[in-house]
């Protein structure tokens, strides 16, 4: 096992913080979900460090409300819009297909919590697994061959600590057995962004493409539309500046540059832990989110669903 990866930034650092002196001019970027929330910071940071960057977003109109503020405060008018509806595998399939050159860096950002009901999406898949996991394995497939052109890329997953309530349940990945649960499902999902980190890094790091899953933090944004808002303690929630730290942090500095198939959180690797920790602000990763055989299992399933 390789030893723990230690930074010099921490929970409370900012995405402008961990990007400081790092210079992205000629690399491109694409954001999932970056119409909104830490998505949005993600891709501020990234744009005012000199990259092109692309907001993959499922509504385009107001994707480029947003682009053209990120253009005015970067002064980086390399900022524009694609529509990528991460829940529509056609929708993925179209985007990959007219990509065109290099990308550098791949946030996988956007996502959706704990539906209250079960819903299915792409394929008859449970939404949850097939926003968070499916769209996004699709997305970072599809974009394969422009990441091993960049010639050194980062693929960055937004997990979540919600992997802790479960692990990838691989025979009910679809609750057609199981009583849906609305947390149970957004953590199986989460848990299965982690594993695409893992399988990702292990089958491309020989062609210069890392990847890296990480917790953002506690942030209030529309995630939570589902669950009342955030419920997490004041002194344990960040600033949407903090929370795209970590994934600022993975897709850009050069103090990660080979490192991969890992969990992050406040900037920092997360330890493995026996059990899912009992107090607030504990970091941890649970085993079956970093365990090869489940990332390769995973990654050979749905590729067969994608066939």
């Amino acid at each position: 096992m390789s030893e723990p990866f230690r930074s010099p930034f921490d929970r409370h650092s900012t995405a402008a913080q961990v990007i400081d002196g790092v210079d992205l001019s000629g690399r491109r970027a694409v954001v999932t979900g970056a119409g909104s929330g830490i998505g949005v910071e993600t891709a501020r940071a990234l744009a005012a460090a000199g990259a092109e960057v692309t907001l993959a977003v499922r509504r385009p109109e107001a994707g480029e409300q947003v682009a053209a503020g990120l253009r005015k405060v970067t002064g980086n008018d390399a900022v524009r819009v694609a529509h990528v509806d991460i829940a529509d595998l056609d929708s993925v399939t179209a985007f990959t297909s007219a990509w065109r050159g290099p990308l550098h860096i791949l946030v996988n950002n956007a996502g959706i919590m704990m539906l209250p009901g079960l819903e299915r999406g792409s394929r008859g898949h449970e939404q949850q697994f097939a926003t968070n996991y499916l769209g996004h394995f699709a997305l970072t497939l599809g974009l394969h061959d422009a990441l091993a052109e960049a010639g050194g890329a980062r693929v960055v997953t937004v997990s979540s600590s919600g992997h802790l309530f479960s692990p990838v349940v691989f025979d009910d990945l679809d609750y057609r057995f199981r009583p849906y649960d609305a947390l149970g499902a957004y953590g199986q999902s989460k848990t299965a962004g982690v594993l695409l980190a893992v399988e990702a890094d292990r089958r491309w790091a020989g062609e210069g493409i890392r990847a890296n899953a990480l917790h953002p933090g506690a942030i209030a944004t529309n995630l939570q539309r589902h669950t009342g808002g955030l419920k997490t303690p004041e002194p344990y929630r960040k600033t949407v500046e903090q929370g795209a730290a970590t994934s600022v942090f993975l897709a850009a500095s050069p103090l990660v540059q080979d490192v991969g198939g890992r969990y992050f959180e406040d900037v920092d690797e997360s330890p493995r832990v026996a059990g899912r920790p009992t107090e607030l602000g504990v970091p941890g990763v649970a085993p079956y989110a970093l365990d090869p055989s489940n990332a390769e299992r995973l990654w050979e399933l749905a590729h067969a669903i994608l066939r």
